[in-house]
């Protein structure tokens, strides 16, 4: 699939791919007719998780040149998970950059004078994920992130991404390494639009993490465990529509992570912080979630396992076949599926 390179002028207008699981039917559709196949009844749970600027481009203790990627940061202490990329930047996709070599602890990464970090751990998963604890903490060390991180970049995007591309309109702290970019053509008259068609909406927070890394054995272990937060507010609206048989819509698999793994964590939706290590594909039953709004990704992306544990793989695979061969395009800024 086509990936879109660059986010749309006018996104109510992109395309929507809406998956019947209940008539094992697809339809195409635009996002701006969400008011249309959404209604009283539904709750629609958003991720208010802003975007991290969560690349640095840094020196070793050997003066080479690397990146590391955060991996998992939500900055409420002085260390992160971090992934090492070789030489080259964003105009090169990840698969193809140079392996970064191997490193051990002790050893350090710098940022000119501005920000440093020490190796603590090397994870057993691959040796390019790191934990790194930084030269200070804080509001000094949010200070200096920001001033020497951009957003993750991607090589199919025309231009190098500026922090404000990446941020969904509601974005509130900042935890997602990555864009949590289902939600990126839900514009403010759209969600009034929904909220006048009697839908209601609901937040979390939760640490989307990145969506790859050029390893093969890493990859395969992503997402990796991520940090989530459900308000009290989101659990009584959840329970409120559930006496009802109403739906609760996800916006994001990030979303269907948390909500899920508070179930398998408690027994129950639980409010308040968690982490999210529960894996959902093929077999998994959903005991929160009914419906999803996600974006355009590949077969083999981590979030696909999801999509196959909510619709028939001969049903899902016929859907993207035809958003494939019919021009939907893919990737963080593409065309949306809506499985109902």
């Amino acid at each position: 699939m086509k990936p879109a390179n660059w986010p749309r002028q006018h996104p109510e207008a992109e395309r929507l791919l809406v998956i019947d699981r209940r008539r094992s039917i697809f339809t195409d559709a635009t996002i701006g007719r969400l008011p249309e196949l959404l209604g009283d009844g539904d709750l629609l749970v958003l991720n208010d998780a802003a975007t991290l600027p969560a690349s640095l481009f840094v020196t070793d203790d050997a003066g080479r040149a690397r990146e590391l990627r955060l991996a998992r940061f939500d900055g409420r202490g002085a260390t992160a998970w971090v992934v090492v990329f070789g030489e080259g930047d964003w105009r090169t996709p990840t698969e193809r950059r140079p392996l970064p070599g191997t490193y051990e602890i002790g050893q350090g990464f710098h940022h000119g004078n501005a920000l440093s970090m020490r190796i603590e751990a090397v994870s057993e998963i691959s040796p390019r994920l790191m934990l790194v604890s930084f030269d200070r903490a804080e509001a000094s060390l949010w200070q200096a992130l920001y001033q020497a991180g951009t957003p993750v970049q991607y090589a199919y995007v025309g231009a190098p991404l500026a922090l404000w591309h990446v941020q969904n309109r509601w974005a509130a702290r900042p935890w997602a390494v990555e864009f949590p970019s289902a939600a990126h053509a839900l514009t403010w008259s759209l969600l009034l639009a929904l909220r006048r068609k009697g839908v209601r909406l609901a937040r979390l927070t939760h640490a989307a993490g990145l969506s790859s890394t050029g390893d093969e054995t890493l990859d395969a272990a992503l997402p990796l465990d991520e940090s989530y937060e459900i308000p009290g507010d989101t659990v009584t609206a959840i329970a409120d529509l559930k006496r009802r048989d109403g739906r609760v819509v996800a916006v994001g698999t990030s979303v269907v992570r948390a909500l899920e793994a508070s179930v398998a964590q408690h027994g129950r939706l639980t409010p308040g912080s968690g982490e999210a290590k529960l894996r959902i594909g093929p077999g998994y039953k959903m005991r929160i979630v009914a419906g999803l709004l996600t974006g355009m990704h590949e077969l083999s992306a981590s979030h696909f396992s999801i999509l196959r544990s909510m619709v028939p793989g001969a049903l899902i695979d016929a859907a993207y076949a035809h958003a494939s061969s019919s021009g939907y395009l893919g990737h963080e800024f593409g065309d949306s599926t809506l499985i109902l």
